[in-house]
């Protein structure tokens, strides 16, 4: 009986790749902070946020998945050719500086949330921590590298194993989710956006395109059949990954409002600082979970940021771009140069007196600003013949996906009044 379970278990684990990761590395460190902010500043009322944000998180990520997977292109090369320039550079540019700022915050949680369990310099773990990732990235075999960040997505069950650890009161969280008690005042409107701007962010649409690319160009042409297949694949694995990437997400709010909230700790503003004030609330063992938590999906997030980043301006550039090209054959100098330059200012950042809130802030915004354009291009691109030939998207899916775009440019609108 085992022998028969186990193939159809790896076949099942083989068809899970982009996608999972992809929504793996939604809930990076400082995602982990906004979530805990939101649970510890509002309670379980704000777990609804999570479950409104799936189906257009799914439908977004579903669209950029195929537009990489049918025209075997990244979405800046689509860009590229159906787009003028100055819309390619802008949005380029922008992710670029998002990523950036992103980077930076995530590599310093990561590096407080060591010192916080065995103590050290965090600057030097900071550093550690930016050219493990660089290394891994650039030398690495491509097959290799992406099995690992697969493992690493398991470091987000920590935060449901945390959930477990807390006492909690199962009919006030229903109550909640059903019939929250909205304020809809400047901190809640601001809150909601902040959890809608680091849910839907644009790093994660480049960096599934491209995933869905380096799968695709490793197989030799497809046939239509070939195609419809692996259209199906993505839709499941895309469906797992956002999925997972929302429970997560559902997870750290629920915790650090049973825990936080309840002891009356309401101002968090990193993920470092979240699992400190869990200590003495929920003990040594919640702790740990959550600052090795904040590791391992920063060891994840960070590599999907600076990769994304380095897809689009190899792309706009023209230059191969790609995880499966090798230095020492003189393939991708340009490619790897951005990956390195973005990893490294993000190590940069770490050394200077910026404050990493503000950082966060700012990467948000521009997250959430440069969100909404690059969703309307993309919704443009997969009802496009002439891009995706006979496999533009469903009428159903393009009326979730423009659904997920008007909700982003009311969320950007929504922040830039709370402003």
């Amino acid at each position: 009986m085992k022998s028969i379970r186990k193939p159809g278990l790896q076949r099942g684990l083989q068809k899970l790749g982009p996608g999972l990761i992809t929504g793996a590395a939604d809930d990076d460190p400082s995602g982990i902070a906004t979530y805990s902010q939101a649970g510890a500043q509002f309670g379980f009322s704000m777990l609804w946020t999570v479950l409104v944000t799936l189906p257009l998180m799914f439908a977004i990520q579903l669209v950029s998945a195929r537009i990489g997977h049918v025209t075997r292109k990244g979405l800046a090369a689509n860009i590229k050719v159906a787009f003028p320039r100055w819309v390619l550079l802008t949005v380029v540019g922008m992710l670029l500086v998002a990523n950036t700022l992103n980077l930076a915050a995530d590599i310093a949680a990561m590096a407080e949330a060591m010192r916080l369990l065995v103590g050290g310099s965090a600057h030097v773990y900071a550093v550690t921590f930016g050219l493990l990732c660089l290394v891994l990235q650039v030398f690495l075999p491509y097959r290799t590298y992406v099995r690992w960040l697969k493992w690493l997505t398991l470091a987000l069950l920590s935060y449901v194993a945390v959930a477990f650890t807390v006492q909690l009161d199962g009919w006030s969280v229903v109550r909640e989710i059903v019939r929250p008690q909205l304020a809809f005042d400047h901190d809640m409107l601001l809150m909601v956006v902040a959890v809608f701007g680091t849910t839907i962010s644009p790093y994660l649409f480049f960096w599934q395109a491209a995933q869905e690319m380096e799968d695709t160009s490793a197989r030799p042409p497809q046939t239509a059949r070939d195609v419809r297949r692996h259209l199906r694949r993505i839709k499941i694995d895309t469906f797992i990954g956002m999925s997972f990437s929302n429970l997560i997400a559902f997870f750290i709010i629920l915790s650090t409002a049973a825990t936080l909230h309840a002891a009356g700790v309401r101002d968090i503003q990193t993920s470092a600082q979240a699992a400190e004030a869990l200590r003495p609330l929920a003990g040594d063992f919640t702790f740990v979970l959550f600052s090795l938590g904040i590791i391992g999906t920063g060891l994840l997030a960070v590599p999907v940021l600076a990769g994304s980043a380095g897809y689009a301006v190899a792309e706009a550039a023209g230059w191969t771009g790609s995880l499966s090209a090798r230095l020492d054959k003189g393939e991708g100098q340009g490619f790897y140069g951005v990956i390195a330059a973005a990893t490294i200012g993000g190590v940069v950042l770490c050394f200077t007196p910026t404050d990493p809130v503000r950082e966060l802030f700012w990467a948000a915004v521009i997250n959430g600003v440069i969100a909404v354009p690059i969703m309307v291009v993309m919704m443009l691109l997969a009802s496009r013949v002439a891009t995706m030939g006979p496999h533009v998207i469903s009428p159903r899916l393009r009326v979730l996906g423009w659904i997920a775009t008007l909700a982003m440019a009311l969320t950007v609108l929504a922040m830039l009044v709370t402003l």
